[in-house]
């Protein structure tokens, strides 16, 4: 048994380093073979040693991906080319060049940031004109008035019972008289001018209101406390179509009267044109008050606008 172990132990050890010595052997022959190969290209001398060979290569290689890095760190200028000896001035003129660049991009960026004065007075206008669409087109202007009786519990519910409407120049567009839905308690004569029998043949609320918001919708409306007219239309017109001559302090500043005080109609009218209107025990009347709406609007027509412009800032 102890010469099968001790023939064991020394088979064993000699096979092994046999293998590792023939492994050895071929891992040279490539060596050899393949710097032979390389010496007889003209890419390796004779007096080059091996690892001479892999450091210059290496740092060729390490030299190679750095010039490609910075040739292509500026895809999108062009800049002259220069040889490899040179590298180094093509960078730095690169650099400065791109500086330059910059800096008048800078520069330009400055510039249009101040507006000039043909840019402002353009945005001005721009803004004057999408503040009032329909300024200058007289055809897009009208005056609404309207005319309420009370129905209800001791007619303290307003309905429409009148409606006016008339143009830029003050022609009559519209003027009827209008029914009521429900039944009136209180004409009130002395301020609507509308009597019981003015309401026998007149227009069903319904079909009046189609045929007004036909002839207001898309246009610029001048009213006197314009907001209760649409109330009893059982409309909403936008803020912007809309001028209200009760709250207008030009008219109460032009009139020397308080800015901070609707005047009413009447008061505005007597003072800016030394004219009397709703006078008489009849009452008003819708057509009057909407010429003098209009009157009143187209006196302040320019500074109006301007001040809507500057005001919402748009």
């Amino acid at each position: 048994m102890s010469e099968i172990m001790l023939n064991l132990d020394f088979n064993g050890p000699s096979r092994n380093k046999g293998r590792k010595k023939g492994a050895g052997n071929a891992r040279h022959k490539r060596f050899v073979k393949r710097r032979r190969h390389l010496e007889k290209r003209g890419l390796l001398s004779k007096n080059q040693s091996a690892n001479n060979f892999c450091k210059e290569g290496h740092r060729k290689n390490q030299q190679h991906k750095q010039t490609k890095r910075t040739d292509h760190s500026q895809t999108g200028a062009v800049f002259p080319k220069f040889a490899t000896g040179q590298h180094e001035l093509s960078t730095k003129s690169s650099s400065s060049m791109q500086a330059q660049h910059e800096q008048r991009a800078s520069e330009t960026d400055k510039e249009s940031m101040v507006p000039s004065s043909s840019t402002s007075q353009r945005e001005s206008s721009s803004a004057f004109q999408r503040v009032t669409p329909c300024f200058g087109n007289p055809q897009k202007y009208v005056a609404l008035d309207c005319e309420m009786v009370g129905t209800g519990l001791k007619g303290h519910c307003s309905e429409l019972a009148r409606c006016s409407v008339v143009s830029y120049d003050g022609d009559v567009i519209y003027d009827k008289f209008i029914k009521p839905v429900n039944p009136v308690t209180d004409y009130r004569t002395r301020w609507s001018g509308i009597r019981k029998q003015d309401l026998y043949n007149a227009t069903p609320f319904k079909q009046a209101q189609k045929e007004i918001l036909k002839i207001i919708s898309g246009k610029v409306v001048v009213g006197h406390a314009v907001q209760n007219d649409f109330k009893v239309l059982h409309y909403s017109h936008p803020a912007c179509l809309t001028r209200d001559t009760s709250c207008m302090p030009i008219l109460n500043q032009k009139a020397g009267l308080p800015d901070n005080r609707p005047a009413s109609l009447k008061i505005l009218t007597k003072h800016l044109f030394n004219k009397d209107i709703q006078v008489g025990k009849k009452g008003h009347s819708s057509v009057e008050d909407a010429k003098a709406t209009m009157e009143l609007y187209k006196l302040v027509e320019l500074e109006w606008e301007r001040t809507l412009a500057s005001t919402l800032g748009c």
